[in-house]
């Protein structure tokens, strides 16, 4: 096995790029609620049954995962921009395929796009690395909390959106919950071009790191590595499983569009507004503490969750907003301990298994909660999901302090 080279240090000219990144994932992230929150109503309205509800939203994470991999696999080549503008142009074209698709009635074609939609998904979430490739160790916790800060933006913005949306998409004689995806053709296409322009800019700099595959298993063996994807992993599942039913709850209960989109808007304020101080926090006490107050978090959403009826307004928010500080804590958590224990030549590579895992993690969640809350209701996917992600994240940072770096 031939020894890592030393990490080459930031390239020069590149201070003002994780602004630009920051500012690029904003209006990127302006077309996430087309996954996440779009697809589960779109499906409903299109087959009539709530079960199906988690179908387009496993097939977005799906070629989420896919496409996190290809991404980093650019990045380790040194074209870490390209690979984000790639991402973010596949998700324009996802899209541009959901909206004709749900207008025609094909729901195969409507599962289709949205599997294209996950690229940009990746290249949303894969962007933090970005910025935090470009700045000294000891201040990469900001820079992805920043980047996921910027992020809560377009997020926020985007289910707020909804209502608008579909206002739009009815004028236009389309399925009133594909308006959200007219957004993303738009979010995305700029976003596109936004990396594409930034790899110009010293987003791409870096030598090529020339890891094996074989080498990325043995550093998931015999680092820490293994923790923190475990974390990520985790925190994502609890958080899609809730938040593929907590929308078609939330509508059940007679809350129309606008004020879905509203609350989910709030639960998307809690995932990543904090991330600037609890970035800065990983830096100062370390991730694993981060992780710990993740899992307290989401303890609490179950508890709240299965006391909310469909008709309980003020406690569903409130258990979206714990859901969404626990997933804070939980993805900043486990980035800063990935970015900290990561082999330097491998560290691209495990960011993209480390997103990948997130998205399969999710994959299983979305269609298995839309099963569960069919037969057992939204209170016990609620409960059961909190004390599943709490437990396993209160393994994980016992295992992450024992396992030597």
């Amino acid at each position: 096995m031939q020894p890592h080279r030393p990490v080459p240090p930031p390239p020069r000219g590149t201070a003002a790029v994780p602004a630009l990144v920051a500012l690029a994932t904003a209006v990127g992230s302006t077309g996430l609620a087309a996954g996440g929150t779009a697809g589960p109503l779109l499906a409903t309205a299109m087959t009539g049954s709530a079960a199906a509800a988690g179908l387009p939203v496993a097939m977005n994470l799906a070629g989420q995962a896919g496409a996190a991999i290809l991404i980093s696999r650019l990045a380790s080549q040194g074209r870490r921009g390209p690979g984000l503008a790639a991402g973010f142009a596949v998700g324009a074209a996802g899209a541009a395929l959901v909206v004709p698709a749900g207008a025609s009635g094909s729901f195969p074609l409507v599962l289709l796009g949205s599997v294209l939609l996950g690229a940009a998904n990746a290249a949303v979430f894969l962007a933090r690395y970005a910025a935090a490739a470009v700045v000294p160790p000891d201040r990469r916790g900001r820079a992805l909390g920043r980047v996921l800060s910027a992020t809560a933006v377009g997020a926020v913005v985007s289910p707020v959106l909804l209502g608008p949306g579909a206002v739009l998409a009815a004028h236009a004689g389309l399925v009133r919950e594909s308006g959200a995806y007219l957004v993303a053709i738009v979010a995305f296409g700029a976003a596109a071009l936004a990396f594409a322009a930034l790899s110009r800019a010293g987003l791409s700099g870096g030598r090529p790191e020339g890891a094996e595959t074989g080498g990325v298993l043995r550093a998931l063996r015999s680092s820490r590595a293994w923790p923190a994807i475990s974390a990520l992993a985790l925190t994502n599942f609890a958080m899609v499983g809730v938040m593929t039913v907590a929308p078609v709850h939330l509508s059940a209960g007679g809350d129309g569009l606008t004020a879905v989109g509203l609350v989910v808007a709030l639960h998307v304020v809690c995932m990543f507004g904090p991330s600037a101080v609890t970035g800065a926090l990983a830096d100062r006490f370390g991730p694993v503490y981060l992780i710990a107050a993740g899992g307290v978090f989401l303890f609490g959403a179950g508890v709240l969750g299965a006391m909310a009826g469909e008709h309980d307004p003020v406690v569903m928010t409130l258990h979206l907003v714990l859901v969404g500080l626990g997933w804070n804590g939980g993805v900043v958590g486990g980035s800063a301990l990935l970015g900290a224990t990561a082999s330097p030549g491998l560290r691209t590579h495990l960011e993209g298994i480390g997103e990948a895992a997130m998205g399969l993690a999710a994959v299983v969640a979305a269609p298995l909660a839309g099963v569960v809350s069919a037969i057992g209701g939204y209170r016990g996917l609620a409960a059961g999901l909190g004390v599943f992600a709490a437990a396993g994240l209160a393994l994980t940072c016992t295992r992450a302090r024992r396992r030597p770096s």
